[in-house]
């Protein structure tokens, strides 16, 4: 039996629906519903200490998907409870609870970014333009403490992923879909200069499933990078329709994270802080060949990614 958390969203959904195709048991802890056969669900909170213990007694694992993502939130204490309270709180759970092996989900940037030329791998450093973002400062914190317990506790073994820019079916929000949303059928668009790593949702829960039986520490589970330019460009072609997009320059980029910083000066939350949009002006190069190379990571081309978000989302509607 494994325990799953963060069951609903983008990744975990998609985790889900491998564990179930492996014939795996799963117990889901959820704060609502799962309507999905085959699941054991549990009600109850993921940041309660009582909770997750009654979820995961007999289980054999603890897989982590649940995180806060939400842009918008103005401060570090916004992030803290989920992103870096939890997987400490797990540790305890897991040794309490007789488990030998946690999966935790993190994110690529919580490792500055390389090159083209000599991408980025897991012993790359945290650093700018991350290292000023609540989210990843969070997600930092939270690999942080799951090392320094997994420094004294050998008996648990402890696996970290640290995916890109996921996009695919089950994506209920929609988180990172809404990216596609942005450009759908539009005649025109405008986006930064940037490019991200962008990866099928599915080939990352292919690699944490196969972490339930091998790896330990980190492994980055990136994809192609892409401008963003170029990225809408190829969700165009795929989804048949025209469209013009031009890049701004970076100086208009930074006077949009000036204006959302003064728009959170006076109390109205919003996705363009400065340290939301600097990111956008970054190229993402990183190499997944650790997780390759011991978790049987692949790459699905991002044509079939934006092809499942597309035919399950405006299916779902």
């Amino acid at each position: 039996m494994v325990l799953l958390l963060g069951a609903t969203g983008l990744l975990g959904r998609n985790v889900l629906q491998v564990l179930l195709e492996r014939g795996i048991a799963v117990r889901a802890l959820v704060r609502s519903t799962l309507d999905v056969p085959g699941v054991q669900v549990v009600k109850g909170s993921i940041l309660s200490r009582e909770d997750l213990l009654k979820a995961a007694d007999s289980c054999e694992a603890i897989i982590n998907c649940a995180g806060t993502t939400d842009m918008t939130l103005p401060s570090l204490e916004d992030f803290l409870p989920v992103n870096r309270d939890l997987p400490a709180m797990l540790c305890e759970v897991a040794t309490l609870s007789g488990i030998k092996v946690l999966v935790h989900t993190s994110t690529a940037n919580t490792i500055v970014t390389g090159t083209q030329e000599c991408p980025s791998d897991e012993s790359a450093p945290f650093g700018p333009p991350y290292d000023k973002s609540p989210y990843a400062i969070s997600k930092k914190a939270g690999e942080d403490a799951l090392m320094e317990y997994g420094a004294t506790h050998p008996e648990l073994r402890i696996v970290i992923v640290n995916p890109g820019f996921m996009l695919g079916a089950y994506d209920s929000k929609p988180s990172s879909g809404q990216m596609v949303l942005l450009g759908w059928k539009k005649p025109l668009i405008f986006v930064t200069r940037g490019a991200k790593s962008i990866l099928h949702v599915k080939d990352a829960a292919v690699a944490i499933a196969n972490a339930l039986e091998k790896g330990s520490g980190r492994y980055l589970l990136t994809g192609e990078c892409i401008k963003l330019k170029d990225y809408y460009r190829l969700q165009a072609k795929v989804c048949g329709y025209k469209q013009l997009c031009l890049e701004f320059p970076n100086w208009i980029v930074d006077r949009v994270g000036r204006i959302g910083h003064i728009l959170g000066l006076i109390g109205i939350h919003n996705d363009i802080y400065p340290h939301n949009v600097r990111q956008l002006e970054y190229e993402e190069w990183y190499t997944c060949a650790r997780a390759r190379r011991e978790l049987g990571y692949t790459l699905t081309p991002v044509d079939d990614a934006i092809r499942d978000f597309v035919d399950w989302y405006y299916k779902k509607c």
